[in-house]
């Protein structure tokens, strides 16, 4: 079983910067197409980005565009998601996940995706 592990979440100043970053437990992951999505108490899970398996394409939710950039490193089997500007509006457990294949296309539902982390709390204050 695939494990996906966040880290980088915490408390931060409105305007501040955080860099989450996610690390699949197996090599054979390293290219598969991943995902950010954050959910708040009493509210669907929603995708904040995507990545397909090489990095070439991309895809922001207009909530966070300009604000937010996912990146990959399949050398070191991780995703990153660097947040800057942060808004209380950000404020949400963040979660990392990965489909089983490798493509060119971009995912957004949380159906299209088979793994995913354990999550990793983000609060901004205002």
């Amino acid at each position: 079983q695939v494990q996906l592990v966040e880290s980088g979440g915490g408390l931060v100043q409105a305007g501040g910067s955080l860099r989450l970053s996610c690390a699949a437990s197996e090599r054979t992951f390293s290219n598969n197409n991943k995902g950010w999505f954050r959910q708040v108490p009493g509210k669907e899970r929603e995708v904040v980005a995507a990545i397909n398996w090489n990095g070439g394409s991309t895809y922001y939710a207009d909530s966070v565009k300009g604000r937010f950039t996912i990146s990959r490193d399949n050398a070191k089997n991780t995703v990153h998601l660097q947040m800057n500007s942060l808004k209380p509006e950000d404020t949400a457990v963040y979660y990392c996940a990965a489909r089983k294949s490798a493509g060119t296309r971009i995912y957004l539902i949380q159906a299209d995706y088979d793994y995913w982390g354990q999550g990793t709390q983000v609060t901004v204050s205002s």
